[in-house]
Parts: structure tokens; C-alpha cells; sequence
């Protein structure tokens, strides 16, 4: 098997930006992770020895023979790029040569390693220059073994570290945010030869989410893979925790990843929460992460040294299909309306509901759904502020004034729409700053006598509303024009406690499911809850034997 790992060309080298490469304990299991995961491995298993500042990074990767392990902690030595030209096509989580070589200045490094095909393996302890300085053979599985001891002996670099409770918690956080990536891969972690926690691998980032964040359910996400053939064949592989059931104080969980490495993009984060705008309650933030596999061609790793933000070309083009792909994910439908999701909240409900009436539910007679929307069909109204619907796979009970309220916000959104009304409304005693949030909206006001004002012109929703000058004083509070248009939405949309026909449900129905975000109002309350049908068969036990429920 011939050598892979070779010493760049001094020009490749002096193109590669210089950076530290290791500076913690969490930057140690990084760059071993990543040589790891570029060799194919399906297996890690990362050993932490704090208070010893030991690490161990075990690994079932390809593995490297004889002549490569003694080049391996050479200055700029590596297996995945060969001349400049290969630094805009970089494919790999590794390639500056840098790691391994830093780690033998800062440490003790040794390496165990066995082709996959190779009869032998072999263990190598590296000297500070990062030549080979001990080489035996080893037993040892096909695979790679990595051990660091003794970080930052020679130096006094440890005393201007954080804690290492501190480190121990980005380690955590390090190994968390590349399984995101990587969701096929099995990770065992161990602290002072004690099991530390485990990911075990999952077929899409949606289902592995849970083991990372444990108060996110997997029906609380939806997962979108869009193909995108005009771009090299890229694909976008979105999971947003949907909006009515669950986001979080910080935007601590918009998480962006380019070709399996966790990266900052803050024009895509920001495409992101431009997306969830107007879906979630006042100061809460989306979950979401967002993994694009694309051509090198479109990125531009040069942005910060240590790899962790890139520049991308053709930005829009991205930040469109993002847009889309999460208007997408919002949409109901029925991979999305998984059983377990409202179960919580169902559970309660049908055992306030046990020894009442029940619905005539047939479900043989609703109508059908297509894979963007459910046909949702009005039965019943309750306590005039719900609406009953059947649908294939249940039933639903929709607020009808947050339901409507999304209906007219987009409406408006799409349609802003100021018209001159005759006689004009007269507002008294408005502060300056009310005349400038008003004229900053759009409205026509000038001033009609002492402490008095003429508004012209008003939204025309509000045009027919008796309370029209009411509401015009309310927008003048503040605020900017999408605060605005949810304003004039809240205040038009029908009130809860009015009586509507089956006629008007329905149209109302119709109309909230061909909306962009169905699920919450613009304030981010949610709109509807779900009872599924497989959840009414459990309660009224229809999955009984005749007999058995007949005590015989």
C-alpha cells in the first residue's frame, strides 16, 4: 500500500492561513475527530483524562500503514490535498497538516494504527519535531488509535485556560455539533474511565436531534430534504422544531453546516430568523439546523483561520432555497402530524370528555388529504371560539380568531394597502412621535386645529370598522410596519365568541390552510391541536377483542 500522507509544496503552505490550531482540550478532540471521520470511520470513541489533560480518540477509519504513520505528524504533512489548486475544492474536514504536527510540540503523541486490509499494525511515539521516534508493531483491530498526554506541560498555556469543567463542557458541545453532521456515526464518550454519554446513529439528523437536545420530542421537528440538480447537485437538508410546539430564550440553536463541518454563516442564521419572523412568540427563537452538501466551487474558506466561518458564492441563490425550504417545512401535512406530538396535551382533553357526548366522526367520509395539505372539513363550532373539522386521520379543534387573524396578517403582508376615505378621521392630543410612527406606516396625517390631527387615510381593513380611529391610535404606539399589519390583522380578524355557520367555518378553514405559516398566529400562539385518530381509537378502545371488552 503506497504512502497517501505527503509534505505540502512550500507555496501551498504559505497559501494556507496560519492559525492556532490547538489551544484546548476541545480543539484536541476537533482536529482527531475530524482526521477520524476523514477516514471513513463509522465507530469514535473519545477517552478524556482531564486532571491528567489526556486524550484518546479510537476509530475504525481506514487506518494508515508504516510509511504513512512516520509522515503523519510532519510539519504540513497530509493525505487530502496536493497543490494550490486543491485549496477551492477542499472535500475533507481536515487538510492543513497542521494538527498532529502542533500536538507533538505540545504534547506526548502517540499513534496506533492498521490498514483495513493490513495484516499488521503498528505504534509510533512521535518526538517534538514530529518525526517518528519509537516504531513497533502492535496488535491492534483495523483502525486508528490517537492518544495525547500530557497537554501543555512544557508551557504555561494551561494557566490562561477556562476550567476544566469549562473545557469538559465544550468537549461536550464539540463532539454534539459534529454528530449533527455526521448521523450515521456511532460516538461513545468516557471521562476518567467512566462512561460519559453515548450518541447512538440515526438515519436523518431529524431523528438523532433528540439525544442532543432531550427536551425536543422528534415529533416536535420536521425535516426537509430539498435536491438541488441546478447547483452541481447540492442538496439542503433542513430540521426546524416546528413553531407552535416548541423554540427557545436564545438563538442559541440555529445551527448552520456546510459539507459535514458546523460553520458560522450569519447571513444564513439571518435568512433563517427572517424566515420564522412573525411565527413565534415575542422574544423566543427557532430551532433549526440547516446542512448544505455543495460543490467547493460555492465556498470560500478563507473568512477566519481556524475554518469555523466561510463565504459563500452566489449567496441570494442559498438564501432563496432556504426561504423555501422552510416555508416548506411549515406547511401541515401528514408526515407532520405525528401521533405522539399532542398526545400531552390530548390526553387531558379526552378524560375531561369520558361520560360526555361525542362527535358523529366518520372517517371513511372525510375528505381526502393531499401531501400539502389536509382537507379539513367544518362540523361544529364550540362555545362559539372553536371549530370542530374531521379529517382522514382525525379531528381537529381551530381557534377561529388566531385562524383568521394569520389569514388576513399575510394578506396584508402581500397587499399593504392605504385608502383615502371621506370624511377624514379627526385624533385628538397626538404626542409628535405618534404623527411620526403614523406618517412612518404610511398614513396620511396633517395637522386640522389646535391639538388636533386628520388622518386621510387609513389601512383598508379597517375602512368599515366603527372602532377605525381606535385602531389608528393604537398603531401609532410604535412599532415598524410588520408590527403594523399584525395590529390591523388582530383587531379585524373575527372576535372568539361569535357565532358562525358551517358555511363561514369552512370558508375560514379553506382559507388558514392555503397560508404560508398555517401553524402559529403572528404573536405565536398556536392555532390548532390535533386529535388523531389512532389516539380516539386508544381512549374509546376499539382495539379491543369483542369478547374481552364483554368480560366473558
Amino acid at each position: 500500500m503506497a504512502s497517501t500522507i505527503q509534505a505540502l509544496p512550500t507555496e501551498v503552505v504559505y497559501l494556507i492561513t496560519a492559525g492556532e490550531v490547538i489551544d484546548s482540550l476541545a480543539s484536541v478532540v476537533r482536529e482527531l475527530i475530524e482526521n477520524s471521520l476523514d477516514a471513513g470511520a463509522t465507530r469514535i470513541v473519545v477517552s478524556l483524562w482531564p486532571q491528567q489533560w489526556r486524550v484518546r480518540v479510537t476509530d475504525n477509519g481506514c487506518g494508515m500503514n508504516l510509511d504513512d504513520l512516520q509522515q503523519a505528524a510532519t510539519a504540513h504533512s497530509t493525505s487530502k490535498i496536493r497543490s494550490s489548486a486543491d485549496l477551492w475544492k477542499i472535500n475533507s474536514l481536515g487538510f492543513r497538516g497542521e494538527a498532529l504536527h502542533s500536538l507533538t510540540m505540545l504534547a506526548d503523541l502517540e499513534i496506533l494504527s492498521r490498514p483495513i486490509n493490513g495484516k499488521l499494525g503498528w505504534r509510533v511515539v512521535y518526538g517534538d519535531d514530529g518525526k517518528a521516534v519509537l516504531v513497533e508493531a502492535a496488535a491492534i483491530a483495523p483502525g486508528t488509535v490517537v492518544t495525547v498526554s500530557n497537554l501543555f506541560a512544557c508551557s504555561s498555556r494551561r494557566q490562561g485556560l477556562p476550567t476544566l469543567a469549562q473545557q469538559m463542557k465544550a468537549v461536550q458541545g464539540t463532539i454534539q455539533q459534529i454528530a449533527l453532521c455526521h448521523p450515521h456515526v456511532t460516538w461513545q464518550v468516557w471521562q476518567n474511565d467512566r462512561e460519559w454519554f453515548t450518541i447512538c446513529p440515526a438515519a436523518t439528523v431529524g431523528q438523532l436531534l433528540p439525544q442532543i437536545l432531550p427536551q425536543v420530542r422528534q415529533g416536535d421537528l420536521q425535516e426537509v430534504t430539498v435536491e438541488l440538480p441546478q447547483a452541481h447537485n447540492s442538496t439542503l437538508n433542513l430540521v426546524i422544531g416546528l413553531p407552535d410546539r416548541c423554540h427557545r430564550h436564545r438563538p442559541d440553536w440555529v445551527r448552520v453546516a456546510i459539507n459535514g463541518r458546523m460553520v458560522k454563516s450569519p447571513e444564513l442564521e439571518q435568512t433563517i430568523l427572517c424566515a420564522f419572523h412573525k411565527t413565534l412568540p415575542r422574544d423566543r427563537y427557532p430551532v433549526c439546523f440547516l446542512h448544505l452538501a455543495i460543490s467547493p466551487d460555492y465556498i470560500n474558506w478563507n473568512r477566519n483561520p481556524a475554518k469555523t466561518e466561510i463565504y459563500l458564492n452566489e449567496l441570494s441563490y442559498w438564501q432563496e432555497q432556504i426561504t423555501q425550504a422552510i416555508d416548506q417545512a411549515f406547511r401541515i401535512n401528514s408526515a407532520s402530524l405525528k401521533e405522539t406530538t399532542h398526545i400531552t396535551r390530548v390526553s387531558k382533553l379526552l378524560q375531561a370528555a369520558e361520560g360526555k357526548g361525542g362527535y358523529n366522526f366518520n372517517p371513511k367520509n372525510s375528505h381526502e388529504h393531499s401531501d400539502t395539505q389536509h382537507s379539513l372539513k367544518a362540523v361544529a363550532q364550540v362555545s362559539n371560539t372553536y371549530i370542530v373539522a374531521e379529517h382522514s386521520g382525525g379531528m381537529w379543534l381551530v381557534e377561529q380568531h388566531i385562524a383568521h387573524e394569520r389569514v388576513l396578517y399575510e394578506q396584508l403582508c402581500d397587499n399593504w394597502q392605504l385608502i383615502s376615505i371621506e370624511p377624514s378621521i379627526i385624533l385628538y392630543q397626538l404626542s409628535p412621535a405618534q404623527v411620526s410612527q403614523l406618517q412612518r406606516i404610511g398614513l396620511d396625517i396633517e395637522p386640522f386645529g389646535e391639538q388636533l390631527w386628520a388622518a386621510r387615510t387609513v389601512p383598508a381593513l379597517l375602512q368599515q370598522r366603527d372602532d377605525c380611529a381606535e385602531a389608528i391610535l393604537e398603531l401609532s404606539w410604535g412599532g415598524d410596519l410588520q408590527t403594523a399589519q399584525v395590529a390591523v390583522a388582530c383587531r379585524s380578524a373575527i372576535r372568539n365568541g361569535t357565532p358562525m355557520n358551517l358555511q363561514e367555518m369552512q370558508t375560514l378553514l379553506d382559507q388558514w390552510q392555503r397560508t404560508r405559516n398555517p401553524r402559529t398566529c403572528p404573536h405565536g400562539r398556536p392555532i390548532y391541536l390535533s386529535l388523531e385518530e389512532s389516539a380516539l381509537a386508544r381512549f374509546f378502545r376499539r382495539h379491543w377483542v369483542i369478547g374481552k371488552s364483554h368480560g366473558l
